[in-house]
């Protein structure tokens, strides 16, 4: 994560009762997951699925842990003793099935993952930098998902970095590495074309660090990625969308394609939200992609490189200094 103060996995999220999936990233504060109808007077919430009781016989201990940022907290989930949300500093972060890794429970973690699935070849192993570590859930669902898939997930935290690993029973390297360190200054020590996918996933507080906004940042995380790979980064935004906006404007001045995708009420400023914003120098997604996101249980909107380019017309990239 990038080293400017608490960041935690995703930093605003949606709850409903659906079929679920998890992640997070490495220090981002979140707010207090809402219910659907909270949701719908524009605050933010976090998707959970709701499955039947496990009989998995032991898990981490539920409870507070000191860590490197302030503390981290456990919490078992009521119906499903392999579930555990993690709270760093009262905010939450991430959550983890233990017996699941397809579980991804934050929405906006099912919108990367089936952004990347429908613009990648089908079943390929992937190589992916996480910014943004926290319990690995993305890096572990692609690990299930696309055996032989290798990651590398970066996080400021070193005692958490060292406690997930712990509680959860990670997969081990090449599979899944953690490295500690800052996100921009670890992005920018890696080779050239070392990977098929990143994901920013970074906050410091509410916001992610301008550092990791920038269109020099923007390059060099072009620099890492393979011909073809994919850029996804998560926006937390307010109802009027600046941030998204300048956040997109930055990312197409540098990827041939940009792309959004969001939840309808968001992009209609209705509510505080999780924006995705996607580069790539190629076409994203597709017909099926538009689908699965309408169909899912929080259904959302794709906005292909045209609609973007609107969306952003006459503002500049966000630059260092």
């Amino acid at each position: 994560m990038y080293d400017a103060g608490p960041s935690y996995e995703r930093q605003c999220v949606i709850r409903a009762a659906c079929p679920a999936t998890a992640s997070h990233t490495a220090s981002a504060a979140r707010p207090a997951a809402l219910s659907a109808s909270e949701r719908q007077d524009g605050d933010m919430g976090r998707q959970r699925e709701r499955t039947g009781a496990s009989t998995r016989a032991s898990g981490p201990a539920p409870g507070f842990y000191p860590i490197d940022s302030g503390t981290a907290e456990l919490i078992q989930d009521r119906d499903n003793a392999d579930g555990y949300l993690l709270k760093i500093n009262g905010a939450e972060s991430s959550h983890i099935d233990l017996a699941d890794p397809s579980r991804l429970e934050f929405e906006y973690m099912r919108w990367i993952a089936s952004t990347i699935e429908h613009s990648l070849s089908a079943g390929e192993p992937l190589r992916m930098l996480h910014l943004g570590a926290a319990a690995c859930s993305l890096a572990r669902y692609f690990v299930s998902a696309r055996p032989g898939s290798q990651h590398l997930a970066v996080d400021s935290d070193a005692e958490l970095a060292r406690r997930v690993r712990e509680w959860f029973d990670l997969p081990k390297a090449p599979a899944l590495r953690i490295r500690v360190g800052d996100a921009r200054a670890v992005t920018e020590s890696l080779p050239d074309a070392g990977f098929s996918v990143v994901v920013r996933d970074v906050f410091s507080g509410v916001v992610t660090p301008p550092t990791m906004m920038t269109a020099e940042f923007t390059r060099e995380i072009r620099r890492v990625l393979r011909p073809g790979g994919l850029y996804l980064l998560n926006c937390g935004d307010a109802p009027d969308l600046k941030l998204s906006r300048v956040e997109a404007a930055t990312v197409g001045s540098v990827f041939s394609s940009v792309a959004i995708v969001a939840d309808p009420p968001m992009l209609k400023g209705r509510r505080r939200g999780n924006v995705i914003v996607v580069g790539r120098d190629a076409p994203i997604g597709g017909t099926g992609l538009t689908r699965e996101l309408l169909g899912g249980a929080v259904p959302a909107q794709f906005w292909d490189d045209r609609r973007v380019r609107e969306f952003t017309r006459g503002l500049q990239p966000l630059v260092d200094g």
